[in-house]
């Protein structure tokens, strides 16, 4: 566990520590020894959790090194305490605490052993041996419990003179808290009922100092076997108490601002969860900074911290007065939890003067800072709920608050939650869908409006989900953009697809359909889009002058508006471009006019209103002639899609449209069924 390198670094601390200027009857090399002793018994009840108590060893071995240096024990619990967590990562504290106290019992107990020892042999000398213990607290104390004697160690343990302790009783060493305890056990020992005590308490000393003391105790008899007095013995363990107290700490909160850290989150909403009275509310609230990177990225990480802290401080601020405990759950992420809401009103009240507290200026250093949040709550009756069902449902409703802007709160609605939670489990899925082959790919026909010939049919990506059967493409290709997963779904389509049409090349020569396949915002921002595309077409076989891509207007402008030049790369290769989301940015038409484009794709609701049997709706009438008149000046061909009526496609094709695809024109259609739905249609 300690290189042996760092072992003999590790020692000779730990003689520097325990043994400067005290006279001992060993050698340097016999200390060194018994040091190494002691810690192989730390180390091996530190490595096997079933040699527990092994410390209590090495304690014993460094009473050896006591005699006139009392600093021996303080001295090795304070370097262990500092030296072994670094030493250790792998191991908990909590571990080396128990470690550490297992050793400390030790000493002491060997201690006390030798002192039953000297007074069991010499009774008529007690008082000698009682001042011959310069650690250890040792009190002669009759039945009654009355203080008959103690050593300057006891004095000087809890600050009281002679003339204070003895004649007082033995409970006034402990806090109100801890005394029916010890009168209890005070009382069993000194009638005979118990053989030994021990126990932990706490004692104010007149000066205001909390002393922790161990309380170890035996009964004396008398000639005849009658109890006599009890003899006593009080460990200061205040310091281990403190570093114990410590570690605790540091389990169940934030290093950084001093909150509850997410463990103890977790264990305050199991409280606020309990149903103590009927009706019982709770509400759970989770912050997000917004643009907290921001401040890091340009202010640096200690600006950041202290921003954190000063945040941490108004929130906990605000909370104190609700009884509501703050928590930091991630970098730049709190949590407040509010046992006993009453009801949601309360709860945004709160949430508000928060937020309200943290719009207000910071100064950190020189910078005038100044914070917002986004916010999820959830607000309800604790029955039928639980802390992961809690926690998950503020997380999706923080989600929404991010996802609709900036400095808001949302509150958690159980219709837009379960359909986001969902969306989840969806994306979480997504991958694996692709690697199992649960995607598949249909094809829906694409019809010349006069001839109702096919020429083309356009890939359309399904999902058959175990759970929720067959997805269409507006289910969760959306979800993909969000999540980055749109490139490879966008791959793989293009090269499923591109098989099917090479086969089509192949079996129906020059009537066989153009291939249409749209591309995501996202997917042509891909630095690797281009070649991507010409593996597609080397590995299918598939000639470039079969595929139609139908690309957003957006994305094929750079940000400073210039043409990307995966247009005219796509052009060379014999690709076919259509642009869809036509006229978007009317200042971006006269820069299209420029492009290799091969058609325009129009889409939406104005296409819905041409539906009517009454008559086209007049507006959306207007908008499509105006799209239609746009692409005829540039002398591209258009293509509506979702045309579900011949009516429908009647006007459409009086306007100037060439191109249809929806109902009207056929159903999706499998790979096999291209083939067939072409030769019928010719």
């Amino acid at each position: 566990m300690i290189t042996t390198t760092g072992r003999h670094e590790f020692i000779q601390r730990w003689k520097r520590e325990i043994a400067p200027g005290s006279a001992t009857p060993l050698r340097p090399g016999d200390v060194e020894d018994l040091l190494n002793g002691c810690l192989e018994h730390v180390l091996g009840e530190l490595a096997c959790p079933d040699r527990a108590g092994e410390a209590k060893n090495a304690g014993v071995d460094l009473l050896r090194l006591h005699r006139e240096n009392p600093g021996v024990l303080a001295g090795t619990l304070k370097l262990l305490a500092a030296e072994l967590p670094e030493l250790l990562p792998e191991v908990p504290p909590d571990r080396i605490v128990t470690a550490l106290g297992h050793l400390a019992a030790g000493f002491a107990d060997e201690l006390h052993r030798g002192a039953l020892e000297r007074s069991s042999r010499v009774q008529r000398a007690r008082s000698e041996a009682l001042f011959h213990a310069p650690t250890l607290g040792i009190a002669v104390v009759g039945t009654t419990g009355v203080v008959e004697e103690g050593n300057p160690a006891l004095h000087r343990m809890f600050r009281l003179s002679e003339g204070a302790l003895v004649g007082s009783s033995v409970l006034e060493l402990a806090d109100d808290r801890w005394r029916p305890e010890l009168a209890g056990a005070l009382a069993g020992l000194a009638e005979g009922d118990d053989e030994g005590l021990s126990l932990d308490s706490r004692c104010t000393a007149a000066d205001g100092t909390q002393v922790w003391t161990r309380l170890t105790g035996s009964l004396v008899r008398d000639d005849l076997g009658r109890p006599d007095h009890l003899l006593l013995f009080y460990e200061d363990i205040t310091d281990r108490h403190m570093l114990q107290e410590q570690f605790r700490r540091q389990s169940v909160q934030d290093p950084l601002t001093g909150l509850a850290n997410r463990a103890q989150l977790e264990s305050c909403l199991d409280a606020a969860l309990t149903s103590v009275y009927p009706g019982r509310r709770v509400g759970l609230c989770l912050f997000d900074l917004d643009g907290f990177k921001a401040v890091n990225d340009s202010l640096g990480h200690g600006i950041g911290d202290r921003m954190l802290r000063e945040v941490a401080r108004r929130m906990q601020a605000l909370a104190a007065a609700e009884s509501a405990v703050v928590a930091r759950t991630g970098g730049d992420e709190f949590a407040v939890v509010i046992p006993d809401s009453y009801d949601a009103a309360h709860v945004i009240d709160l949430v508000e003067q928060m937020l309200r507290e943290l719009t207000k200026p910071m100064w950190i250093g020189p910078h005038e800072l100044t914070a917002s949040a986004s916010v999820g709550i959830v607000e309800r009756e604790v029955v039928g709920t639980d802390t992961g069902s809690l926690l998950r449902d503020a997380d999706i409703t923080l989600f929404r608050a991010k996802r609709d802007g900036r400095a808001l709160w949302v509150l958690f609605d159980a219709e837009r939650n379960a359909v986001a939670h969902e969306n989840f489990r969806l994306s979480a899925a997504l991958p694996a869908a692709l690697e199992k082959h649960e995607l598949f790919v249909e094809y829906e026909p694409v019809a010349d409006v006069e001839t109702g010939e096919v020429i083309a049919v356009m890939a359309d990506v399904r999902w058959d989900h175990d759970e929720f059967g067959e997805l269409g493409a507006n289910r969760f290709l959306g979800l993909a953009e969000e999540t980055g997963l749109i490139t490879r779904v966008g791959g793989w389509t293009l090269e499923q697809a591109g098989h099917h049409a090479a086969r089509w090349v192949r079996d129906l020569a020059e009537h066989a359909p153009l291939l249409a396949v749209s591309l995501s915002a996202r997917h042509c921002r891909d630095p690797e889009l281009v070649r991507g595309v010409r593996t597609a077409l080397e590995k299918t076989g598939l000639p470039a002058e079969s595929l139609v891509l139908c690309l957003p207007e957006p994305a094929l402008f750079d940000h400073q508006g210039d043409p990307v030049d995966t247009v005219e790369i796509f052009a060379e290769m014999g690709i076919r471009l259509f642009v869809r989301e036509f006229g978007s940015d009317h200042t971006r038409v006269d820069r299209l006019q420029e492009m290799p484009l091969a058609g325009v794709l129009i889409d939406g609701p104005h296409i819905d209103g041409l539906a009517d049997p009454d008559g086209p709706e007049p507006l959306s009438e207007y908008l499509v002639r105006s799209a239609v008149g746009a692409a005829r000046l540039m002398d591209l061909p258009v293509l509506a899609t979702g045309v579900t009526t011949a009516e429908q496609a009647d006007r459409l094709g009086e306007i100037g449209v060439r191109l249809v695809q929806g109902p009207h024109v056929g159903e999706r259609v499998s790979a096999m069924e291209v083939a067939e739905l072409v030769g019928g249609r010719r």
